[in-house]
């Protein structure tokens, strides 16, 4: 009995030795990712050495067993799906708009948390590489996000059908292309599901004081870098840039995840207040100890926020 306890114990003792040089590993990969010290340095080689370390995460993310990978291009744009390869949940799909603050991230890098929403969800997952700044900055990944919503329902899904999920940068596009779907006068995504959302391109929240020393991974002069990068000399405060200062009301139910040591945590308990005064039904979950799109991570707490997630979206079906 002790032997089959010890060899147990063992077995869950390595794990979590791999997990953690995993997540040690991951950590670095988005330390150089957020390297930029201000925006003069979002040049050619700090861009190229960023996105090569998002495509490093994408290698770190555990083999997608159980699922297939189906990437393809639609137009000019690469896509791919997430599919649990059975068992999966018809009835709903997820369009993920990966984050990296607009001026990086790639289909390796979304489908870590691609393959973790399926997993949990029973949903089939599609991901989409919208073009990055400065290269291609503001409008261009809006245009691709209502491109790949466009796809959705060519393919015969209805807007109730998509629950829209975004993380970082993400997070701001995921709410941009719901709101502009509204300004359109168009039927919405049934749900939102933002992980960190950067919503309020003017900084103007305490934490991005009182946080930056907690934040392990984000800084105020990458903030500003990619900022300027994807959208340069721009108002700012206008809600096309920060969803913040957006007029809120008529929106689907929203979830929002935070870590409660990133500096973007005034984005996400603003964005909570204001859809709460704006009649939307909105969860806020924050996690202490957590940083920045914590639930990529092979963390005890990533798992925890990945079920939450999933139970928010069973509780409101």
């Amino acid at each position: 009995m002790n032997s089959k306890m010890n060899t147990a114990k063992n077995r869950q003792d390595k794990a979590e030795l791999l997990s953690q040089k995993m997540t040690e590993a991951m950590m670095a990969a988005l330390k150089t990712i957020h390297s930029a010290a201000s925006p003069d340095e979002m040049d050619a080689e700090s861009l190229n050495r960023q996105r090569k370390s998002q495509e490093v995460l994408g290698r770190l993310v555990s083999p997608l067993i159980g699922f297939s990978w189906e990437p393809f291009v639609l137009g000019e744009m690469p896509m791919a799906w997430v599919r649990p390869e059975r068992g999966h949940d018809k009835s709903k799909v997820i369009l993920y708009c990966h984050g990296g603050g607009y001026t990086s991230g790639n289909l390796g890098y979304a489908r870590v948390l691609a393959a973790k929403m399926a997993s949990v969800t029973g949903y089939e997952v599609l991901a989409f590489q919208y073009r990055l700044a400065p290269e291609a900055p503001y409008p261009a990944a809006l245009e691709d996000a209502l491109e790949a919503w466009e796809y959705l329902m060519h393919q015969g899904w209805g807007a109730k059908d998509v629950i829209v999920v975004g993380d970082s940068a993400g997070g701001n596009l995921a709410l941009e292309l719901t709101l502009t779907l509204k300004a359109e006068q168009r039927f919405l995504p049934s749900r939102l599901i933002l992980f960190s959302p950067w919503t309020d391109m003017t900084a103007s929240g305490d934490s991005y004081i009182q946080r930056e020393a907690l934040d392990p991974m984000l800084t105020g002069s990458y903030i500003q870098a990619v900022r300027s990068a994807y959208a340069p000399n721009a108002d700012y405060s206008q809600p096309q840039f920060s969803p913040l200062f957006a007029e809120l009301s008529g929106l689907p139910p929203v979830l929002i995840q935070v870590g409660e040591r990133e500096i973007l945590y005034s984005d996400s308990e603003r964005l909570h207040r204001a859809l709460i005064a704006a009649g939307v039904p909105s969860v806020l979950q924050s996690w202490p100890d957590m940083w920045h799109v914590f639930q990529m991570f092979p963390l005890k707490s990533a798992g925890e926020a990945m079920n939450a997630m999933a139970e928010f979206l069973r509780q409101l079906a």
